[in-house]
């Protein structure tokens, strides 16, 4: 078998029978599209490294408190979900996973942007909203490849200038954090679509001046209309 659904009214571990699965390329562990399933585990097993052919792992709406570092051997994985857990951090072995693109932690305890993504350079869409974010590190510049950015319901007070360096993001959404201004750059994001597409970029919630001169100066002429409209609303 490539592909392992597991399912159980009240999952709380991993069958020991799924780590002599070598050859498996998808497991989900995951009740999202069950609503009457509970699952309840708080640690992923250090055996999941013997998955080593891994490409899709999820692992969203458990109890998860701790990633262990083994996750780092899984060299082929691309699609990593664990939104709805209970993590506060995130293991600096996550940083190996190279061919990572999508990434899914919403809905956690972050209170910061962990390190380790910085080093995902494949890594094209990052969902991080409904957390505790306080700060983005400017190392955030090396997700080159990022085109889709999501950091909804977080605390953020600023957004450094680095994230305008990721010149291939198509979605930015950065509604209901603290945000009172934005980068002088942040026009330069020109592969937002401004002007067609509300869902390229979000800012409700936050208390920014609105049209900020810093953005409208720079960039498209949709970015001045866009927040002329918001404010209006």
């Amino acid at each position: 078998k490539k592909k392992l659904k597991i399912s159980g009214r009240e999952l709380v571990s991993v069958p020991a029978q799924v780590f002599g699965l070598d050859q498996l390329q998808v497991l989900e562990m995951s009740p999202e599209r069950e609503s009457c399933l509970r699952y309840r585990m708080e640690l992923l097993p250090q055996e999941i490294s013997r998955l080593r052919n891994l490409t899709c792992l999820y692992v969203d709406s458990n109890n998860l408190k701790k990633i262990p570092a083994e996750i780092g051997t899984l060299s082929h994985l691309e699609r990593l979900t664990l939104s709805n857990n209970s993590l506060s951090s995130l293991p600096p072995e996550m940083g190996a996973l190279q061919r990572l693109h999508s990434l899914h932690l919403a809905n956690n305890s972050l209170t910061e942007l962990p390190a380790p993504l910085c080093q995902l350079r494949s890594l094209t869409f990052l969902d991080v909203s409904d957390n505790k974010i306080g700060t983005i590190p400017s190392s955030i510049r090396h997700l080159e490849k990022l085109e889709t950015l999501l950091l909804l319901f977080n605390s953020l007070e600023s957004l450094p200038e680095d994230v305008c360096l990721l010149r291939n993001l198509h979605t930015l959404w950065l509604g209901n954090n603290h945000l009172r201004s934005l980068p002088e750059t942040f026009g330069e994001l020109v592969n937002l679509d401004w002007g067609y597409n509300y869902c390229s970029c979000n800012f409700e919630g936050n208390p920014l001046e609105s049209p900020p001169p810093e953005v409208c100066s720079r960039g498209p002429e949709e970015i001045r209309d866009y927040f002329l409209s918001f404010h209006r609303t």
